[in-house]
């Protein structure tokens, strides 16, 4: 006998899912919807690999410098620091600038796969998960990224999440401006990005903890304390000023200009933003669907321009019973620099994801993304151990006809198969006996049929002797059969 003391315990690492047949047949589904969207707008499929060296990602990922904090990080035979991708946008770029000379300009893309995390995994917070990102290189003005708003807002339309949802615009030059007037930005970047970040998670915190973590730090309820960028209250109050700015139209824009006042990058990120909204309005995207918003920060740095954000505005219940937003499921925005790391001309560039594990969970809740049971394949079953050539027989024929179907490769007997069946949630089952073979028959039994019968009967006896949702077909007739049930 085996020792059981020595034998491993099978547990699935923090921070990571198992996925079932299930929950993949929703999930492409999802992305069959999201990818007729972007092939609509001219952007075609781009797929890079899993892993990057160290230095072409870059230190761009939140609260962390180091190659090996973040990021899941490792070295090759040659010493060359790798790291597992953290975003699709960072190779992208590699990407891009590797193959500079025979990429159109602009290039129009898409890229879905996974992306890894090396922080502390929580609800809804894993190490490993699924990203589904679209972007332009080459294109410099706003019409590009307004494109991409437009483009979200379609998206979610396809889905079926209309009236969902708004897709929230806002300019990272903007709130530069807002940081440079209070000392910071060029001059301080790093409580520069302490600052962004702060402000990132105002729909999480709300403005007492964003206020907190803009001064001496804040506590959260574990006990963990995060250090603060140490503004002090007059900064606050005029960084709290520009993230609760509201409105629409020239009345907003009048209160940004002011915010910024004579700040040229400040004033500059405000006409891009103007330019946008004028976009919007030609195109038919109303601030239903599409609204300039300036809590929008987006916490990677590598933001220079507009940022965007699609928010679900529909209300779920959170750990603690309390009825909240359900928020962003996805977001992006303009990023100039990031490209230019590798190519000594500029390289404007614009683009978002979206988080496909969080976006799949919005429409389970409001009844758009249904994660029900994949049907199976037709089971044959194995009667006589002696004849299961008869059965592989059987089994190609189907599957010749393009039906999914396998042989039973158990060893158990019948009462054990059928429960197999019903496990793979097969829709039919071919049974072929001693007595059957004798006549040229073969029994087919669907499954589906069967189940819903079975509910009117107060016992298996009963059942049994009616044995409903089952038919006796010529051998030579199985295939018909079985496209006939299956219909």
């Amino acid at each position: 006998m085996t020792d059981k003391s020595k034998l491993i315990v099978p547990r699935l690492p923090r921070g990571f899912e198992d996925r079932t047949p299930a929950d993949i047949a929703a999930t492409d589904a999802m992305i069959a919807r999201i990818k007729a969207v972007y092939q609509r707008y001219g952007f075609d499929p781009v797929e890079t690999p899993l892993f990057e060296y160290t230095e072409t990602l870059g230190k761009f990922l939140p609260d962390t410098d180091r190659p090996n904090a973040g990021v899941f990080s490792l070295q090759d035979d040659d010493e060359q620091w790798m790291s597992l991708r953290y975003d699709l946008t960072a190779p992208l770029a590699r990407y891009f600038a590797e193959n500079y000379d025979r990429l159109p300009k602009p290039f129009r893309s898409y890229r879905a796969g996974y992306v890894f995390r090396n922080e502390k995994p929580g609800p809804g917070r894993f190490r490993q998960f699924m990203q589904f990102d679209a972007d332009t290189v080459g294109a410099a003005g706003a019409e590009s990224d307004a494109e991409m708003c437009m483009m979200m807002a379609d998206t979610m339309d396809a889905l079926g999440l209309a009236g969902k949802y708004v897709v929230k615009v806002n300019n990272r030059k903007v709130l530069d401006g807002v940081l440079e007037s209070i000392g910071l930005g060029k001059a301080d970047p790093d409580k520069s990005l302490i600052v962004l970040r702060a402000i990132d998670k105002l729909d999480r915190l709300g403005p007492d903890g964003v206020r907190a973590l803009l001064g001496k730090g804040r506590e959260d309820e574990s006990g963990d304390f995060t250090k603060g960028a140490g503004l002090d209250d007059e900064q606050i109050s005029r960084v709290l000023a520009y993230t609760s700015a509201e409105g629409e139209g020239d009345p907003l824009f009048t209160d940004l200009i002011k915010l910024v006042s004579e700040n040229a990058t400040g004033l500059a990120g405000v006409e891009e933003l103007r330019a946008m909204a004028a976009l919007f309005a030609s195109a038919g995207y109303g601030p239903d669907r599409i609204k300039i918003d300036p809590s929008v920060v987006r916490g990677l740095e590598y933001y220079t321009g507009p940022v965007f954000e699609i928010e679900l505005t529909f209300a779920v219940t959170n750990e603690k019973g309390q009825k909240v937003v359900f928020g962003s499921v996805g977001g992006g925005g303009r990023y100039d620099g990031l490209v230019s790391r590798f190519r000594a001309e500029p390289v404007p560039a614009t683009g978002f994801s979206i988080g496909v594990s969080r976006l799949a969970n919005a429409l389970k809740l409001t009844g758009n993304l249904q994660s029900e049971a994949v049907r199976g394949p037709v089971v044959v079953l194995v009667m006589d151990r002696d004849q299961t050539a008869r059965y592989q027989a059987m089994v190609s024929e189907l599957r010749n006809a393009g039906i999914r179907a396998e042989m039973y490769l158990g060893s158990s007997g019948m009462n054990a198969q059928m429960k197999y069946a019903n496990r793979r949630n097969a829709p039919a089952v071919v049974i072929e006996g001693s007595n059957e073979r004798a006549e040229g028959m073969v029994t087919i039994k669907d499954m589906v049929a069967g189940a819903e019968a079975a509910k009117e009967f107060t016992s298996n006896a009963e059942m049994k002797a009616a044995r409903p949702a089952q038919v006796n077909v010529p051998r030579a007739g199985l295939v018909d059969a079985i496209k006939d049930m299956l219909a």
